[in-house]
């Protein structure tokens, strides 16, 4: 699909998270990414995983300083410093994230990522790590970030108070080139920004051109949640199986004649790779049912649409789904002409 980067996993973690790192840097052109904590030890198990990229992470927050870390900001900035250093000197590109950065001290930010930078970071990731960061906030912190560094900046974004997306692409109005995210969403807790969603509100809504291969997103998001045995929310954007789904006659009615007029004018389902589907139930219309007739091969009057779809709205307001067999059910009960039978 031209990903631009894959995070494939955290090799010093175990003999087998090693062994699926070294295999995904070695099984793909895409550039792999390995992650490490400022340790030694797993700053080597990375570079010899053999990925082309080291993400290196220290806390910055003086609450992940003090209760998890349990160092000074001088010790961490000193250990950052010494990772970059050790990156840079094996001949790998180095990304470096101030973890737990939306809740660090400003000021202490801003010195750490000038540390940094001046050891040769090639990356500066800013991690929403507790998904507190608000659009307007994250998208400040960014441009702050951008401003006191020379590298490049990437943003990685959870999902907590449903931010997520919407903080990835306030990245990029704010000077971000890159950020990270996963299929469907999943991450920790609440999970992180969804590679769909961030990826089509670019493509979409900005017009800009990533190079994705976006008609293999719905492809994707199917691979990622049999995998993972965690189901993808029927109203999930871009990829649940409502994103391009119709009740509402008013909608339904639109849609048919024109698709602008109820999706968003810029995203079809053709382009992630879905199809359009026109629902029924207590809120179905007649232009949708008769397209349902039609399509199973009736040829009802005007009447006959009108009776149906009354069937249509009884059935589904009793909580029941309403199927395309039912329509036909319905139809054949009726008594409703096919197309060959007239034709006949």
């Amino acid at each position: 699909m031209n990903t631009h980067v894959i995070e494939a996993g955290f090799p010093v973690n175990s003999d087998a998270e090693f062994e699926a790192v070294s295999d995904i840097a070695a099984a793909t052109d895409t550039t792999v990414c390995g992650l490490a904590r400022v340790v030694d030890g797993d700053i080597e198990a990375a570079i010899d995983s053999g990925v082309e990229m080291v993400h290196v992470f220290v806390s910055t927050s003086d609450v992940q300083l003090e209760d998890s870390m349990h160092a000074t900001r001088e010790e961490a900035k000193g250990r950052a410093v010494d990772a970059v250093e050790t990156v840079k000197d094996a001949g790998v590109e180095c990304m470096f994230s101030p973890m737990d950065a939306t809740r660090t001290d400003p000021d202490y930010l801003i010195d750490i990522v000038e540390a940094v930078s001046d050891a040769g970071t090639d990356w500066i990731n800013i991690p929403d790590t507790c998904g507190v960061g608000m659009p307007t906030s994250f998208g400040e912190t960014v441009a702050a970030v951008v401003e006191a560094t020379d590298a490049r900046v990437d943003v990685h974004t959870h999902d907590d108070f449903g931010m997520a997306a919407a903080n990835a692409v306030m990245g990029f109005e704010n000077g971000a080139e890159q950020a990270q995210v996963s299929v469907n969403g999943i991450g920790e807790r609440a999970g992180n920004a969804a590679y769909e969603e961030v990826v089509m509100a670019v493509e979409s809504v900005y017009g800009v051109d990533t190079g994705i291969d976006t008609t293999q997103i719905t492809k994707l998001a199917r691979i990622v949640e049999e995998a993972s045995d965690i189901p993808v929310p029927a109203n999930k954007p871009v990829t649940g199986r409502n994103a391009f789904a119709h009740e509402s006659g008013i909608h339904a009615a639109g849609v048919i004649e024109n698709s602008d007029t109820f999706e968003t004018g810029v995203m079809t389902p053709e382009m992630v790779g879905a199809e359009r589907e026109f629902v029924l139930g207590k809120h179905t219309g007649t232009h949708s049912v008769r397209k349902h007739l039609v399509e199973a091969g009736f040829d009802p009057t005007d009447g006959e649409v009108r009776s149906i779809t009354k069937r249509v709205k009884e059935y589904g307001a009793g909580k029941r789904r309403v199927t395309a067999g039912d329509v036909e059910r319905f139809a054949e009960e009726a008594d409703v002409a096919r197309e060959e039978e007239v034709r006949v």
